[in-house]
């Protein structure tokens, strides 16, 4: 990631969970830019981001997040986590069990899932031909996911939670961009088909459950369209 990179995809990122658009302030850019200069790691910093707009929308708060000092200590946190996950990265076995004793999954099955999404992703961003947003989204998820498979591969601890925070901050990126490039028609024929198949099971769910349901529903469905893969680890 070159210098502008960092500073491009953290404010994409904040923009995009805000929901609306909204000009950093100075003492934002600042705030990356020290970021930057101290190292954190853009994909430390994505995560504490969307970590921390995935708690304030638990929260069910009503005032909206205006300044990217929201994110601060949440980065600060992962940054802080992410230093700790180094030391002894150079001594420690690949297979030791300090290494795996935070996930289910062994070392090797998630850098090999690293692996695999990488070549799919940098397959896609290759074929596609058309100049939209997915194929800029997909430029930006094969350059993350290069990163992240990177400090995964170097780091001591295979601490799979953080690994599916990031993995899913990318997920969402994806699906933003595949809704931007698809026409209103095309959306909202997804959109019936996804209905389509829900309407025998409307009575038997209740609101809530019914929304996540359609949103899953049509997320698979544009997905699969676009032949653009889940990269969650639940889809291992």
């Amino acid at each position: 990631m070159n210098y502008f990179s960092y500073f491009s995809e953290i404010e994409d990122t904040f923009i995009r969970r805000r929901g609306k658009h909204l000009m950093l302030s100075p003492m934002d850019w600042a705030l990356i830019e020290s970021w930057k200069e101290r190292g954190v790691p853009l994909h430390v910093a994505l995560r504490g981001i969307e970590h921390s707009f995935d708690s304030h929308e638990a929260k069910k708060r009503r005032r909206t997040v205006k300044s990217l000092l929201y994110c601060q200590e949440e980065v600060e946190a992962q940054y802080a986590e992410w230093l700790d996950s180094r030391v002894g990265s150079q001594d420690a076995a690949p297979d030791s069990e300090d290494a795996t004793s935070q996930t289910v999954f062994s070392r090797d099955v998630l850098l090999q899932h690293l692996n695999n999404s990488l070549e799919r992703m940098a397959q896609l961003r290759d074929s596609r031909r058309a100049d939209d947003e997915l194929s800029e989204a997909l430029a930006r998820a094969t350059a993350l996911l290069t990163e992240i498979r990177d400090d995964f591969s170097s780091s001591a601890h295979a601490d799979a939670r953080r690994l599916e925070e990031s993995l899913s901050g990318i997920d969402r990126l994806l699906d933003d961009a595949i809704r931007k490039t698809m026409t209103p028609e095309e959306l909202a024929s997804a959109t019936n088909e996804v209905e389509g198949q829900l309407k025998p099971y409307k009575r038997q769910m209740d609101k809530a459950a019914l929304a996540q349901t359609r949103t899953n529903l049509l997320r698979k469905r544009l997905r699969e369209q676009f032949e653009v893969p889940r990269l969650s680890l639940f889809y291992l």
